[in-house]
C-alpha cells in the first residue's frame, strides 16, 4: 500500500513549537512519569496551536521538563511523548518506539496467537494511540486529533515492522465529532486490502476468532481478557457454564475447548452472538468444541438472568465481565452497585461448589475496592468466596501509570 500517497492530504504539524508553563502539581505529576497535561494546569503559553502540533513544556525554573502533542479541544491539553531531556519527535523517533513496543509482545509469537495489541497508548509512551493486530490485518484507533498529523510517520512504521496486508483506522466518539480535524479521515477507513463482509480472522492460544475490525466494539474484540479465558479453560471440564455479557464467545469458546458439557452465551447484542456462533464454528475440527452443547440467549443481562434464576437454571461455572459502567469518578458509586446485583445474581446461578469468574474493566474502580465488594456481597446473601486467584493485565496491555490499571478478575469457588 502506498501511505504516502494515501495520507499526503494530511497537514504536518507546525514547526513553531509551542511553550508550556505549568502548576507546580503538574510539573510533579510529570517528573514522576504520568502522561498528560490538563488544560487548568497550564499558567502561561506562547501561543495557540493546532492538534498535532509539538508542546515543550518548561518548568518553574524556566527548564524544559518535557514534550508532547498538544490538542486545544481536549481538557488533556497535552499528551506527553518525552520528558527529562530534550528529543527530537520525528519519524525515526515514531519507528523506534513502535519497534520497541513490537519487541516486547514477540513471546506471544510462541503460543499460537495472531490477535494481540501492538500499542497500548500512554503504557507504550504514545498516548492516545492504541494499535491492535489481527492476522494479516492493523488496526490503529485514535483517542485524540493531536495524532492525524503524525499517522502517517506512525503507519509507515507499523508498515515497515509488521508489513499487514490491510491497515483500519478506528476513531473514538470524542474524535469522531472533530470534523474539522480528521481532513476527510472516517471511522473505519481501509488502507489495503478490502475485508470480508464477516470481518479478520486471527489465532489466539490456537483458537480461530473472527473479529469485526470496522464496526465492532473497541478495535473488534477484547484482546486484555486473553489469558483469563485460557484459565477459564483449565477449569471448565465436564461443567455448565454462563458466559454473561458473552460478546463474540470468546470466554464460551475457551470453556468448550476446556471441556464444558454446556455453554450459555448471553448478550443484548443479536450481531455479537451471530459472530460467536461463527467462532464455534470456526473451531468445530476440536473434539471438545463440537462436542459442547452452545446456546445462545439474546437479551439484558440483568433480566435475563433473573429470568433463568425463575427457570430453574444453574450452572458450575459463571463468568461476567461487564462494559466499563464507570468512565467518570461520578459514576463509581452506581457502577459499585451494579457489580453487587451482578455478583448478587450470579450467586444464584451457580451450584455450590461452582466457580465464579467476576471481571471489572473501569480504572475508576480500584482493584481492591472490587475486590472486597465481591466478597462482601457473597459473605451478605450466604455464599462466601474461596479465592483461586485474582488476576490482572496480559503482557500486550501493560501498565505505565496509575490510570492505566484497569482491568481486575477474581476467580472464586463459591460454598
Amino acid at each position: 500500500m502506498n501511505l504516502e500517497r494515501e495520507l499526503a492530504h494530511l497537514p504536518r504539524p507546525s514547526e513553531k513549537r509551542i511553550a508550556v508553563r505549568v502548576s507546580p502539581a503538574a510539573e510533579r505529576r510529570i517528573r514522576k512519569g504520568h502522561p498528560w497535561l490538563f488544560d487548568k494546569a497550564i499558567r502561561q503559553q506562547s501561543h495557540d496551536g493546532r492538534p498535532g502540533d509539538l508542546a515543550v513544556i518548561f518548568d518553574r525554573k524556566k527548564r524544559f521538563l518535557a514534550i508532547g502533542l498538544y490538542a486545544p479541544a481536549s481538557p488533556i491539553r497535552v499528551r506527553i511523548l518525552a520528558r527529562g531531556k530534550p528529543t527530537q519527535i520525528d519519524a525515526d523517533w515514531f519507528l523506534y518506539q513502535v519497534e520497541t513496543a513490537v519487541e516486547q509482545r514477540l513471546p506471544l509469537l510462541q503460543t499460537n496467537t495472531t490477535g494481540y495489541r501492538v500499542v497500548h497508548g500512554e503504557n507504550d509512551g504514545l498516548p492516545g494511540l492504541v494499535i491492535d493486530r489481527y492476522g494479516e490485518t492493523l488496526v490503529l484507533k485514535l483517542y485524540t486529533t493531536a495524532w492525524v498529523p503524525h499517522l502517517r510517520d506512525v503507519m509507515a512504521a507499523v508498515n515497515k515492522l509488521i508489513q499487514p496486508k490491510r491497515m483500519v483506522l478506528r476513531l473514538s466518539r470524542f474524535v469522531q465529532r472533530q470534523t474539522d480535524a480528521l481532513y476527510g479521515l472516517v471511522d473505519g477507513q481501509i488502507w489495503g486490502r478490502p475485508v470480508r463482509n464477516t470481518g479478520v480472522r486471527f489465532l489466539e492460544n490456537g483458537i480461530y476468532f473472527e473479529a469485526d475490525v470496522v464496526h465492532g466494539q473497541k478495535t473488534g474484540f477484547f484482546l486484555d481478557q486473553r489469558d483469563n479465558r485460557a484459565r477459564v479453560e483449565k477449569l471448565a471440564a465436564g461443567k455448565r457454564v454462563l458466559n454473561v455479557f458473552a460478546y463474540t464467545g470468546g470466554f464460551s469458546l475457551y470453556a468448550a475447548r476446556g471441556g464444558a458439557k454446556e455453554v450459555v452465551s448471553l448478550d443484548i447484542s443479536q450481531p455479537a452472538l451471530a459472530n460467536a456462533m461463527r467462532n464455534f464454528k470456526l473451531n468445530q475440527a476440536n473434539e471438545a468444541v463440537a462436542a459442547a452443547e452452545h446456546e445462545l440467549l439474546v437479551g439484558d443481562a440483568f433480566q435475563s438472568m433473573k429470568q433463568l434464576i425463575g427457570n430453574g437454571r444453574r450452572f458450575e461455572m459463571v463468568i461476567i465481565d461487564p462494559p466499563a459502567f464507570a468512565k467518570r469518578q461520578d459514576e463509581v458509586e452506581r457502577a459499585l452497585t451494579a457489580y453487587g446485583r451482578l455478583v448478587r445474581l450470579g450467586l444464584k446461578l451457580l451450584q455450590p461448589g461452582g466457580i465464579l469468574v467476576m471481571a471489572s474493566c473501569s480504572s475508576r474502580v480500584k482493584a481492591n475496592q472490587f475486590f472486597d465488594l465481591v466478597h462482601k456481597t457473597a459473605v451478605g446473601v450466604g455464599r462466601p468466596l474461596q479465592e483461586i486467584e485474582r488476576t490482572g493485565h496480559t503482557l500486550d496491555h501493560l501498565i505505565g501509570f496509575p490510570e492505566g490499571a484497569y482491568l481486575k478478575c477474581l476467580f472464586s469457588y463459591v460454598v
